[in-house]
């Protein structure tokens, strides 16, 4: 890729933007609550792009058009499944989760797990955060390896080299500014996000979407098919439930659920809904289109792609002048960075709030927990960077592997304490231990129903444990269920 000077400086103004922000924010950032969650004070915008460009990542710039390349109108499912899932979790979730989060005065999820059910052991707590540390590790090292890439085709780095630089990037900022400074960049990232994925393709067809049709169907008209793949084949039952399923991950990701714990009001919750629903679908459609766009252009230039996950830089670098370049290409730097950093931000507060505060020192005092918190963003990033060596290393088969561990270990275990007041400790904990360990089994195996995707029987293990083990041991204790009580009505009052 011709690596001119306009990209760099692009590159190189927009870095320092971000680490800008991240100064302003650590000037801001006095305690464990403002390092971890913003002191609770994100507005709608922020806290509905943060959520989406957090969620999104560089699989939405690199994966999603990868697969819409390869595959065509068949990323249909996927993207689909993921809309109905992004607003089925702001719907069913944030409202409770936001006011349950007050009520238990707690600041991380496994916290919140482990105050919501009296968890005296503190097991839960402990479990939960060994779960967050495995599967961010896989997810935070798809994000290098998004921005591995990156470095590798616009500067023409080696792949090594390129995955240590982005790294760096990442972890400058989180350690700076935490929360606020997460939240602001992921603001100006997800809009950044959002417009290259609609300026690229609508800049690269020629003529409008039933010009796009006849060159895909000239193609092959298999592309254009929801129901076979692109050699002509039916789509089993097994491959579309996989590909819809991906949106039951959004109840259990960290990362996520902490946006709806660290705004405002519940009020704000209602817009920031609208604006995250909106801005994912848009951002669904323009990804789809960069893949179907990419195809038709390699196919009539003649330019050979060795790698489909490379197809949006190729297009940027191909029909843009290098500055406009330079943004656009910034926005994948964008994606990783927003969702990276949330998730080392996530994974660090797990060390310091759920392993170091419980485990080794209970009196430990908000700024050593913030001191914690930075060190282990450190640590994190060095062995999701050892993970991101791989060259071979796919965006979207990391995230899977990440979405669905997140998606089936907690995902059950917060829509039912959100609503079923029979939950106890006990389902909570078997549930947490059943979804988290069925991910890790299920993806060792294959052959006819194992080729699912592991979420499936995650979450219905998971949920099935739960309801089962609540329902086969003691009610919750007279404290728990008195919380409970207190939640509903401050449910009604913060509305």
């Amino acid at each position: 890729m011709e690596n001119s000077f306009a990209i760099t400086t692009t590159f190189i103004t927009y870095l320092l933007l971000m680490l800008g922000i991240g100064i302003v924010a650590y000037q801001r950032t006095k305690s464990s609550s403002d390092y971890f969650l913003g002191g609770r004070s994100l507005g709608p915008w922020p806290a509905a792009l943060s959520a989406g460009a957090s969620d999104m990542s560089g699989w939405l710039l690199l994966g999603l058009p990868g697969y819409a390349y390869a595959s065509g109108i068949e990323a249909f499912w996927l993207a689909g499944g993921l809309l109905v899932g992004t607003w089925l979790n702001w719907l069913v979730s944030a409202k409770r989760l936001r006011t349950y989060s007050i009520t238990t005065d707690s600041l991380t999820l496994p916290e919140f797990l482990s105050r919501r059910f009296n968890d005296n052991s503190k097991l839960i707590q402990v479990i939960s955060a060994f779960f967050i540390l495995l599967f961010f590790l896989f997810y935070t090292s798809s994000g290098l390896v998004a921005g591995g890439k990156l470095f590798e085709t616009v500067f023409g780095l080696d792949y090594s080299t390129a995955v240590i630089i982005g790294t760096v990037c990442v972890v400058s900022y989180t350690l700076f500014g935490g929360f606020l400074a997460v939240s602001w960049t992921d603001l100006v990232q997800g809009l950044l996000m959002s417009a290259a994925l609609l300026i690229v393709p609508i800049t690269a067809m020629n003529g409008g979407l039933n010009t796009l049709e006849t060159d895909l169907a000239s193609i092959n008209p298999e592309l254009l098919t929801l129901w076979n793949d692109s050699n002509g084949e039916p789509l089993s039952i097994i491959a579309i439930i996989s590909l819809v399923a991906w949106g039951l991950g959004y109840f259990g990701q960290p990362h996520i659920l902490a946006r709806f714990k660290a705004s405002r009001s519940n009020k704000d919750l209602t817009t920031a809904r609208r604006i995250a629903v909106i801005w994912t679908a848009l951002s669904m459609v323009g990804a789809m289109l960069v893949g179907l766009v990419g195809l038709v252009y390699v196919t009539n230039s003649g330019v050979s792609v060795d790698d489909s996950e490379k197809i949006f830089m190729l297009l940027v670098n191909s029909l843009f002048h290098p500055v406009i370049a330079g943004i656009l290409l910034a926005a994948i730097l964008a994606a990783v960075m927003s969702t990276a950093d949330s998730q080392l931000l996530v994974s660090s507060s797990a060390l310091a709030e759920d392993f170091y505060k419980q485990l080794f020192k209970k009196d430990a005092s908000s700024e050593e927990i913030v001191l914690v918190g930075r060190i282990a963003v450190i640590g994190i990033s060095v062995v999701a960077l050892v993970l991101a060596m791989n060259p071979e290393s796919s965006v979207l088969g990391l995230v899977s592997y990440a979405w669905a561990g997140f998606g089936a270990a907690f995902g059950p275990a917060i829509i039912l304490s959100l609503y079923w007041s029979r939950m106890n400790r006990n389902g909570a904990l078997a549930g947490i231990l059943v979804g988290g360990i069925t991910i890790v089994v299920w993806k060792q195996l294959e052959g006819g129903w194992f080729d699912v995707y592991e979420i499936v029987p995650g979450i219905i293990f998971s949920s099935l444990t739960i309801i089962l083990t609540s329902l086969l041991t003691a009610e919750p204790e007279e404290s728990v269920k008195s919380q409970h009580e207190k939640f509903k009505k401050q449910l009604i009052e913060l509305n």
